[in-house]
């Protein structure tokens, strides 16, 4: 019995969620330390591939507040710059962290830039919904289990109501 209760006073308020498939990996991050994407295992995922002189990269401001409003709540956002198209984002990790910080005062976690095509994780999230990033600032929304992913184009706003309502269905 004594086993028993330390092991949940270890996991907290709820039993610990177990790591998917999908996120059962280490990545780099923006500051090129490894980090595993389980750390983020029970949370809604929201994955997001970045550019810094991008057409879209206002969307960091929006991509910021929804981390803020809903970390409490179990959504995180992780950001993934890549250069794949247009070449707008030329910069080194650092150059990318400075202006991540500098311009949009991001705090959700970067990780270090990548090429989607080579990314096991991009993979993983095309297959699983038929739908490969066509330009920067491409959503995919995975729920707490990692089984269900949602594809959102780059032109869906984070403000977008109807990307909001996913994002509250799944956070329920």
């Amino acid at each position: 019995m004594r086993l028993f209760l330390i092991s949940l006073l270890l996991m907290g308020n709820g039993a610990m969620a177990a790591c998917p498939a999908l996120l059962d990996r280490k990545m780099d991050t923006i500051h090129e330390k490894p980090q595993s994407l389980c750390e983020y295992a029970g949370k809604v995922v929201l994955v997001v591939n970045t550019a810094s002189q991008c057409g879209y990269t206002p969307q960091y401001e929006g991509l910021e507040a929804l981390y803020r409003k809903y970390r409490t709540r179990g959504l995180v956002v992780l950001g993934f710059p890549t250069n794949d198209f247009g070449g707008q984002e030329p910069g080194s990790n650092k150059d990318i962290a400075a202006f991540c910080v500098n311009q949009y005062a991001i705090d959700f976690p970067m990780f270090a830039k990548t090429e989607l095509k080579k990314n096991p994780l991009y993979s993983e999230l095309a297959k699983a919904t038929g739908t490969a990033p066509r330009w920067n600032f491409h959503k995919y929304l995975i729920d707490r289990s990692g089984k269900q992913v949602l594809s959102f184009d780059t032109r869906v706003d984070p403000n977008d109501p109807k990307f909001l309502a996913a994002i509250e269905k799944l956070l329920k």
